[in-house]
């Protein structure tokens, strides 16, 4: 197995790969979309969690998807000692129609497959995604981790609409978003209609992502209630997975296996998802995220103190010949003069103390 690194757009410095690779990552997951633009948030190392408002301003920075960017990219962190294995979700801006269904739903969808196909081009073999209305949404954060280690949680689900203009937790549309005051319900899309769009999206862009050689790996719903912001969801019991790979059977159909995520879900068992998609080979990539709790009413934990055992899911993994990537998502802020970083050290050490004890090659 490969111990990666996720890093925000704000991250692809040299001081940043030098960090993960002195943590003893290999490989690297990175985020081009800026989710915090035009926030109070904006440069956070954090994830945001959002209010009403949502996270920032979708479309900005679309110069990091060209060909060249991406290759210099890879250079740069290959001269760090990192390879660069996956991007992490699409820009809200360039796929909002395909989302809603909307007018503009054709040209993106053109759109998304030249993305695809670029991402092939630069030799990066793994594009994540997350199809949601809503996005990551009803979360908060607080003392909620050991030792009052400032962490995400969830107390209720958020039942406000989202505003025009807003999707993903982003605002795509700055001129109807406005304010953010105007409510845009969308209480009546069903379950079976988002499945629908899902499906129409992966049986146009799969196949590119076949003759691109690039591995597409959804990510569950985070938080994994059944609605949020009146919007359905997709991916909120681990069994809809299998729904989501059946939809269009392909290995470029794979998942982005966000173990916390999973854990937090109400029905289901985490050890039987690991092994159910672990045995099929349909695991792209996996999250390394702890919790304490199941929507509605969840924190995040240390890795070493939450719900899910690590040492189970690793032997569970090496028994299926899963060698692909793991990283550990988001930890909690340590009290120090870089809490972020102290954080994610300590989950990293975590992580390859387990592999070695474990005996899992690397």
């Amino acid at each position: 197995m490969k111990v990666g690194f996720g890093l925000y757009s704000h991250m692809l410095t040299k001081d940043f790969y030098r960090f993960a690779r002195q943590c003893g990552a290999t490989h690297v997951v990175v985020h081009l979309v800026d989710y915090t633009a035009g926030s109070s948030a904006s440069g956070a190392n954090q994830q945001p969690v959002g209010d009403t408002g949502g996270w920032g301003v979708a479309g900005t920075g679309r110069e990091r998807w060209s060909l060249e960017s991406l290759l210099r990219l890879k250079r740069e962190l290959a001269e760090e000692g990192l390879t660069l294995e996956a991007i992490e979700n699409f820009d809200p801006a360039d796929w909002y129609d395909i989302l809603l269904d909307g007018p503009h739903r054709e040209e993106q969808m053109t759109h998304l497959k030249k993305v695809v196909q670029t991402v092939g081009e630069a030799g990066i073999p793994i594009l994540g995604y997350n199809f949601s209305l809503a996005g990551v949404a009803s979360r908060t954060t607080g003392p909620f981790a050991r030792g009052g280690a400032q962490s995400v949680a969830m107390t209720e689900v958020d039942e406000r609409p989202l505003p025009r203009g807003m999707v993903w937790n982003m605002v795509y549309d700055r001129e109807a978003y406005g304010d953010g005051s105007v409510a845009e319900p969308r209480a009546t899309v069903s379950h079976d209609e988002l499945w629908r769009r899902l499906t129409g999206f992966l049986e146009e862009l799969v196949p590119v992502a076949e003759a691109a050689g690039v591995r597409l790996a959804a990510h569950p719903d985070d938080p994994p209630a059944a609605r949020v912001r009146g919007t359905p969801r997709l991916v909120y019991r681990p069994d809809l997975y299998q729904k989501l790979i059946d939809a269009v059977p392909s290995r470029s159909n794979g998942l982005e296996f966000c173990l916390g995520t999973i854990a937090e879900m109400a029905d289901g068992d985490l050890y039987d998802a690991v092994d159910t998609y672990a045995r099929q080979g349909a695991i792209a990539y996996v999250h390394f995220r702890n919790v304490h709790g199941k929507v509605p009413q969840y924190h995040e934990t240390f890795i070493d103190e939450g719900d899910i055992d690590f040492s189970r899911v690793v032997r569970i993994l090496e028994r299926n010949g899963f060698d692909g990537m793991l990283i550990p998502d988001h930890a909690p802020d340590m009290t120090c003069d870089a809490p972020w970083h102290a954080g994610m050290a300590f989950a990293m050490g975590y992580i390859s103390a387990l592999l070695q004890s474990q005996g899992v090659k690397r």
